[in-house]
């Protein structure tokens, strides 16, 4: 891999995706030949950016070629927010070499140093971006996009670029996205994985009712409420996953919330205090300060020390971790990108990646209704792990064709760091760049009144276009830079030591658990956004504010097949094994696999639509707009992704199947119909700002889809 990236950037003036597993040396298959490079060019300004989605990422990566190049002429500097003053200051007197930054950063740069952009990059060769599947199809990915075309037009040239990832699931999709607007070719260079051995096992366990707990627990389960039951593990899951994690010398544990990671970690330190052992629990999120992040880095690199770290999603992309053994997987993974990701984290070193996954289901009650008697956690972990041992298929990205929260954004980017632009100018410029293809002029020009009208732009009598007062507002915050979703944030002090943060102001003597232990509130300091808090027992989540979990059609028709199968699976431990067995027997006595509706007695009827989320979300909206009063629906249920059981007052489920077949049948659904005229639905971090009709459009494109569900009512046999 390593050869064919040098090729590709020596031999040819292409773009460059590299695709190859984790640790096969993706950085250095960029970084040699670009260092090779440069090392033969008389630099005015960097030569290299190289572009990360995470501070930690960019640190670990500023250590490795802060070291290789230690005994060179090329400087690199890194730079984001918690980069020094005087590194900063360092870059800006002397800009050669490389500059390692997050897109954030970068568009502070553009931002606040517009001026100063030609002298930092008149002479850029190259932009590296890594983890690039972490930025496709997504606005934050766009705007990174935005920033190096803006760049381009300021410093005259197209650099080239080289993007990065072990987990591409469309290579050519990828290409295309990483190459948009640069007049360049892109090579892919693709290494197919060799088979190699990875272990893998799956365990099934069910929640056990109060009585097998303790009073403690007992009271620490009510503090999470029903809401997060589904992540409360028996006795008998606890203490397998302690061992699990005893183990070895080195583990990771990956959760799918801030909320699961607390409470396990508080669990396992609980655990490990009861029995007298040394408390090897780590913790790792987004909301735990960066002095405690840090620290567990820092030991988890320890080859001496022993631990078990519980993580989130942090810890997912590559930073170096040292010699991980074993990682331990909480619940389904969300997707076979993310499996990948996290099953690569354990074997750098051995070359044997190791994971075992643990689901937990609440007990089923034998008078439970069809649906619920599905271990549908069980079923989507093995589907995913299928469909990459059998295809190695990977989720392809999602591009969005009418990005206006994206487009606001920009707008007000490109305007403060001009000052004034002419009317004209403004448009050419933000209509040029290549994520804003697809929106017409009409819907830009709608959006450039409604900011007018709202004070976000003004015009001025000579004529142009400046930042208004409520646009000066909105760009003094320093959280503007960013396109993802944002909350404010109360730092969690004790003592004067910073713990985390928390999302929502909470009163003196609220109960919370933060980095592994639990706190209580004793003052609240609101003009500081301060919370002072002492340590207290117990265990009790704080309901962080979180997006709900697409999963692709292809991952819940794989569920189907599955449970259509007997099939064995060599990684299900025992308890799995018999859970899959009852599942499958139970299905394939049902009908469910080959119904569109089943009938589960009354009035009650339950869809199994097989679909994956955008389909689902349209199926739904239908369902909410066109059939409650017309089917007299009520006590609507929708099972995650897999199932929607409901009550049915008027007609039965086969004449509402058909009445949805009228509906998805026709050559092209009117899916505007689907939306309410005045409906607002805003998601991304900007739409608040954009108009409503606009807005409703960019719904009804991006997240509305009717051509699977088609498919589903008039399967191919």
């Amino acid at each position: 891999m390593q050869v064919e990236a040098a090729k590709a950037i020596f031999y040819t003036e292409n773009n460059i995706l590299i695709c190859s597993k984790t640790a096969s040396g993706k950085t250095e298959a960029a970084f040699f030949p670009v260092l090779s490079i440069l090392e033969t060019i008389h630099l005015n300004s960097f030569g290299a950016i190289y572009l990360a989605p995470l501070k930690t990422l960019i640190n670990d990566q500023f250590r490795r070629i802060d070291m290789i190049l230690h005994e060179s002429n090329t400087p690199v500097f890194h730079w984001h927010g918690d980069v020094s003053a005087s590194h900063k200051r360092a870059a800006f007197k002397n800009p050669r070499g490389i500059l390692q930054i997050t897109p954030e950063s970068l568009e502070g740069l553009m931002l606040n140093h517009h001026n100063n952009i030609y002298k930092l990059f008149n002479d850029l060769q190259f932009v590296i971006i890594d983890e690039i599947h972490f930025m496709t199809g997504t606005d934050r990915g766009n705007q990174v996009r935005c920033i190096l075309e803006r760049m381009s037009g300021i410093i005259g040239k197209k650099p080239r670029r080289i993007g990065l990832s072990a987990t591409i699931g469309n290579p050519h999709e990828s290409a295309a996205w990483l190459g948009k607007n640069t007049g360049r070719d892109t090579d892919i260079i693709f290494i197919e994985n060799e088979k190699s051995k990875i272990k893998l096992a799956c365990e099934h366990f069910f929640t056990e009712d109060s009585k097998s707990h303790t009073v403690e627990e007992n009271k620490m389960y009510e503090n999470y409420g029903d809401k997060y039951s589904y992540f409360l593990f028996s006795n008998e899951a606890n203490n397998f996953i302690y061992e699990c994690a005893r183990q070895k010398h080195k583990s990771l544990i990956f959760l799918n919330t801030r909320e699961e990671t607390e409470y396990l970690t508080a669990v396992l330190r609980m655990t490990a205090k009861q029995r007298k052992r040394e408390d090897i629990f780590y913790i790792h999120h987004g909301n735990i300060s960066k002095q405690i992040r840090s620290e567990t880095e820092t030991d988890m690199k320890d080859s001496e020390k022993q631990t078990a770290t519980c993580a989130t999603v942090t810890m997912e992309l590559g930073i170096d971790i040292g010699d991980l053994e074993r990682v331990i997987h909480l619940g389904a993974p969300n997707s076979v990108s993310s499996f990948l990701q996290r099953l690569g984290r354990s074997g750098r070193r051995t070359n044997t990646p190791e994971m075992m996954i643990i689901i937990n289901e609440d007990i089923v009650s034998p008078n439970a209704l069809l649906p619920h008697l599905i271990p549908w956690e069980l079923l989507k972990s093995i589907a995913v792990i299928q469909l990459y041992l059998e295809e190695q298929w990977i989720e392809p990205p999602v591009i969005k064709k009418m990005p206006f929260s994206l487009l606001f954004h920009q707008t007000l980017c490109v305007l403060a760091a001009s000052y004034e632009l002419k009317p004209e100018v403004l448009g050419n410029t933000i209509q040029s760049l290549s994520p804003f293809a697809e929106i017409s002029n009409e819907d830009y020009n709608k959006l450039i009144l409604h900011m007018r009208q709202n004070k976000i732009i003004q015009l001025t009598d000579e004529g142009t276009y400046i930042v208004g007062t409520l646009g000066e507002k909105i760009i003094s915050s320093y959280k503007f830079l960013a396109t993802f979703k944002d909350y404010d944030e109360y730092k969690v002090m004790y003592g004067n030591a910073v713990i985390g943060t928390l999302t929502s102001e909470t009163p003196v003597g609220y109960v919370f658990t933060l980095a592994g232990f639990t706190w209580v509130v004793t003052e609240v300091l609101p003009a500081r956004k301060q919370l002072i808090v002492e340590k207290t027992e117990g265990c009790r989540a704080f309901p962080w504010p979180g997006s709900y979990r697409d999963i692709h059609t292809k991952i819940v028709r794989k569920i189907r097949e599955i449970l259509q199968s007997d099939k064995e699976y060599q990684y299900l431990m025992p308890r799995a094994a018999e859970r899959l067995s009852e599942a499958r027997t139970t299905a394939q006595q049902s009908g469910m696999l080959t119904e569109p509706v089943l009938h589960l007695g009354g009035t009650t009827w339950c869809l199994f639509p097989w679909l994956g989320t955008k389909s689902n979300w349209t199926l739904r909206r239908f369902i909410r707009s066109k059939c409650i009063k017309k089917f007299n629906l009520t006590d609507i249920e929708y099972g995650d992704w897999f199932y929607i059981r409901l009550n049915i007052g008027k007609g039965d489920g086969h004449e509402l199947i058909r009445y949805i077949s009228s509906f998805f049948n026709d050559e092209n659904p009117d899916l505007d119909n689907l939306v309410g005229k005045k409906e607002n639905p805003t998601y991304e971090r900007y739409d608040e700002h954009i108009p409503q009709p606009i807005i409703r459009k960019a719904y009804i494109t991006d997240k509305l889809d009717s051509s699977e569900i088609k498919q589903w009512l008039n399967p191919v046999n």
